[in-house]
């Protein structure tokens, strides 16, 4: 796996009632969710990764650290874009940001792991006991 850096990924939606803080109920305002600008985020940022992943691999999130700064309304678009700043044997490091219509409304990093889906699952069925 060579990761190329400033590899750039895209993942967009719409506000809608389900994707907004009542909601998610993570607030009471009819506005696109904290948590939702996260995952959009993320996906962004998982479709960077993949384009670069050997067969049975895939990458998961471990750490965001992302500010909200601006609400969007019911009906605008939310774009995410993740950059790919830097690369040290399995951990990513994106810079991630959304912008609706008006402009950016949240930016930060978010790290992600690569690991291969059949240990990764094995691991995570153990913790059951």
């Amino acid at each position: 796996m060579t990761f190329e850096i400033g590899t750039k990924c895209f993942s967009e939606t719409t506000v809608t009632n389900e994707n907004t803080a009542m909601a998610a109920g993570s607030g009471s305002l009819p506005v696109f969710a904290t948590p939702f600008m996260l995952a959009l985020m993320e996906n962004a940022a998982a479709k960077c990764a993949e384009k670069f992943l050997d067969e049975g691999s895939t990458t998961v999130g471990t750490l965001l650290n992302v500010s909200h700064n601006a609400a969007t309304p019911v009906g605008m678009k939310v774009t995410a874009c993740a950059e790919l700043v830097k690369a040290e044997g399995r951990k990513l490091t994106f810079k991630v940001t959304a912008s609706d219509e008006k402009g950016e409304i949240g930016e930060g990093l978010h790290e992600r792991f690569v690991v291969y889906k059949e240990k990764f699952l094995s691991k995570a069925q153990q913790r059951k006991g």
